[in-house]
């Protein structure tokens, strides 16, 4: 099934999809800490047609966050294929990582989305709230499951009921990302 030609959106609208996103349920990855919590991305668009990233969560109380560039893969394609370029080690921004960010899936609303990438390692399924009905959560899965997506390997996320704000202690070290390098 992985075979399948994957499906994306079409005609995404960037201005309506800007904004804050939080993670719902994601395939643990080297990227994001073990012990996240209230993990959310913010989008905001840049003049020149780019969308800035902020990636940000929550472990042990302090704020980790991560800022990168979105764009369209294809400029003069109508699928939402991004890509997203974040500067790494975060306290030492040198290394440029490029990766592939395709909604697979969003409602009429712009109100949760399904995300994955071409080799199907990574999927996410977002919500403009800290919590998604169950419902449309399960159909979320089946449609990644739809895509050839092993669902199995999805985890919800921990999200607080009153999602923290950015005024916290920061891990202004980079401690989570080498953490989460060695699978921490």
């Amino acid at each position: 099934m992985a075979s399948k030609v994957m499906e994306v959106v079409k005609n995404l609208d960037l201005k309506k999809y800007i904004g804050r996103w939080y993670e719902i349920a994601s395939f643990p990855s080297r990227f994001q800490p073990k012990d996240g919590a209230d993990t959310r991305a913010t989008y905001t668009l840049n003049q020149d047609g780019s969308i800035h990233v902020l990636n940000e969560t929550w472990c042990n109380g302090k704020r980790d966050y991560i800022e990168g560039t979105a764009y369209k893969a294809d400029p003069k394609s109508d699928e939402a294929k991004l890509k997203v370029k974040f500067y790494v080690p975060p306290f030492l921004p040198i290394i440029p990582v490029v990766g592939d960010y395709w909604v697979l899936y969003i409602d009429e609303d712009y109100q949760y989305a399904l995300i994955g990438q071409p080799s199907r390692r990574y999927l996410w399924i977002l919500c403009r709230r800290p919590h998604l009905d169950d419902e449309i959560y399960n159909q979320l899965v089946e449609k990644g499951k739809a895509e050839g997506y092993d669902v199995s390997k999805l985890r919800k996320t921990p999200q607080s009921d009153s999602p923290p704000s950015e005024d916290g202690p920061k891990d202004d070290k980079g401690i989570w990302w080498i953490k989460s390098i060695l699978g921490k």
